[in-house]
């Protein structure tokens, strides 16, 4: 049997103004998959010339990438940030699917069977991509763009269009209507849950999340108040509100990769900032290593990154692995950390981080431990208990939070979310203050 080869280019871009950067190029090989990419020479030659990702060096010639394991992507790590999160593959492998039985109806030439990792981070909208880089086909078009030249990006007036449509993938009862609407608009970023790019009414680009079908309690509210509590915290985070769609609530998280007039800021998980393998753990204090090595303000991000590991402890927010944090690029290959997002609180967990402490430690599970490494984020005793008693004060204060409007919790959401809230970190710093 012959072996199947595939080879397949694009160009990469930068920002809204599209500057050349280089190429990419995606090979298969029977099951093998591998890819390249290659810097343009005026990227090199260019004075605001960085790294745009952390494994390419500023050097002539084809970069060769090949995951460390299965779980890892084939793409150098900052094109690996851009791919479509667990949701967004869904939605693209399920249009795919309906486009091959479309096809095979109506007698039109068929799309391949398998889809592969290039076909994935293809499918993301050009527009909600995250960050700054662009992917440019041969015949000049943006990767990915609406076909019909549609608006690729929905306005909060179709809320309730893209709820029924992320509904019925849930599911499994979607049409090829409900396919073709979420094409591109439903890959942005963010995990399983089910979510969409959409414009707020200033026009700003935003990520809608919806609850899920699956859902036990809202969800939805639950993130947009860990996301005030932690600014209240004195944690740069994404704005965020509850936006009601037919008595839906909807959390709107606005991007903060973005500026006005459509600008794009260069991103980086923290995961690809470390180089990070998905099969290995990782620590708080590795990425304070890239913080202090890489960032403009190290002593303000150092700080930050420890508010945000004790307010992680105290919410029992246990989802905040590495690609939950991130960096935004400033200038010349100089980095900042990027506002809070994707904060949730599990009352239904046990408050045990995801991330460890250090590489001896483990995961973080005890606020004592925590202020015991508060020096390896260059903080000093008085400093390390200044930025405790914020964090405690504004997390004891989260049902009056919670019933904010824009929140807009009810006392059953209170009794749901308690646990996550009120438990022994709280007490246990309550005992250290």
């Amino acid at each position: 049997m012959k072996r199947s080869v595939l080879q397949q280019s694009v160009k990469v871009a930068l920002g809204q103004a599209a500057l050349p950067v280089g190429s990419l190029t995606f090979n298969r090989d029977g099951a093998r998959e591998s890819s390249t990419f290659a810097y343009h020479e005026t990227w090199l030659t260019s004075a605001n010339r960085f790294e745009i990702s952390p494994d390419l060096r500023l050097v002539e010639g084809h970069q060769f990438r090949k995951p460390s394991s299965r779980d890892d992507s084939i793409f150098h790590f900052a094109f690996a940030d851009t791919e479509p999160d667990g949701w967004g593959c869904r939605v693209i492998a399920r249009d795919h699917a309906r486009r091959r039985k479309s096809a095979q109806e109506k007698g039109e030439e068929v799309p391949r069977a398998g889809l592969t990792e290039m076909d994935y981070l293809l499918g993301v909208d050009d527009m909600s991509r995250i960050g700054a880089l662009r992917l440019i086909n041969e015949a000049g078009n943006y990767l990915r763009t609406i076909e019909d030249g549609g608006r690729g990006t929905p306005p909060l007036l179709e809320l309730a269009h893209l709820i029924g449509a992320t509904r019925a993938v849930e599911m499994n009862k979607e049409t090829e209507a409900d396919l073709r609407y979420l094409r591109g608009r439903g890959t942005s970023l963010g995990g399983m849950r089910p979510k969409c790019t959409v414009l707020d009414d200033d026009g700003h680009l935003a990520i809608g999340k919806f609850p899920s079908i699956k859902d036990d309690r809202s969800v939805t509210r639950g993130e947009v108040l860990a996301l005030h509590l932690a600014a209240e915290a004195g944690i740069t985070v994404a704005e965020s509100r509850i936006v009601m769609s037919e008595e839906v609530p909807v959390a709107l998280v606005r991007r903060f990769d973005r500026v006005a007039h459509g600008g794009r800021i260069p991103y980086l998980s923290a995961g690809s900032m470390l180089q990070a393998s998905r099969q290995d753990e990782h620590a708080y204090t590795q990425i304070a290593d890239c913080i202090i090595a890489r960032c403009v303000d190290p002593k303000r991000d150092l700080e930050e990154l420890w508010r945000r590991l004790v307010f992680n402890l105290l919410i029992t927010n246990v989802d905040d692995h590495v690609q939950n944090h991130g960096f935004l690029h400033v200038e010349h290959g100089q980095w900042r950390l990027a506002p809070a997002f994707d904060v949730n609180p599990f009352p239904d967990k046990d408050p045990e981080l995801k991330l460890w402490l250090n590489e001896d430690y483990g995961p973080v599970d005890s606020i004592e431990a925590a202020v015991n490494e508060a020096g390896y984020f260059k903080l000093a005793a008085d400093e390390a208990r200044r930025v405790l008693g914020e964090v405690y004060n504004a997390v004891r204060n989260w049902k009056r939070v919670a019933r904010s409007a824009s929140v807009g919790m009810t006392d059953a959401d209170l009794d749901a979310f308690e646990p996550a809230f009120e438990n022994g970190q709280m007490e246990a710093v309550a005992t250290l203050l």
